[in-house]
């Protein structure tokens, strides 16, 4: 397991940040070395947009030991306002009420626990808008 200092340092989990591809604009989410587009190798860093809608979702019923007590867990992909995609947990909602489509916001939360006294994962999670 990584230790909690570089976990911090992952900008892209912490501060919602991408990589846009020099070359062709095409925005990457984590960012990559190498533009699937185009090939080129030169990247700049963007924030993505805090707002989107859920794209697609499923619904996990059975989970692993740090995440029993979330179940029923809603896990979708989230188109956000600037198309990109990203995965996440989507929170705060009824699982009968989740619809493709829905608007969403994206907040900074908890993820999970690695055991009673361990390292605590933080994240970004979909909220209803």
């Amino acid at each position: 397991m990584q230790s909690a200092r570089i976990w911090r340092e992952i900008p892209q989990r912490y501060r919602l940040e991408a990589g846009r591809c020099a070359g062709c604009g095409k925005v990457y989410y984590p960012p990559r070395r190498v533009c699937a587009e185009c090939h080129g190798r030169e990247f700049e860093n963007v924030r993505l947009p805090p707002t989107g809608k859920v794209a697609t979702f499923t619904v996990i019923r059975v989970a692993a030991a740090n995440f029993v007590s979330q179940i029923p867990m809603i896990v979708g992909i989230v188109e956000l306002d600037d198309g990109t995609r990203i995965m996440c947990q989507v929170v705060d909602v009824e699982v009968e009420d989740v619809d493709i489509g829905m608007p969403v916001r994206l907040e900074f939360r908890k993820i999970q626990q690695d055991g009673i006294s361990g390292v605590i994962s933080y994240g970004h999670k979909a909220v209803p808008a």
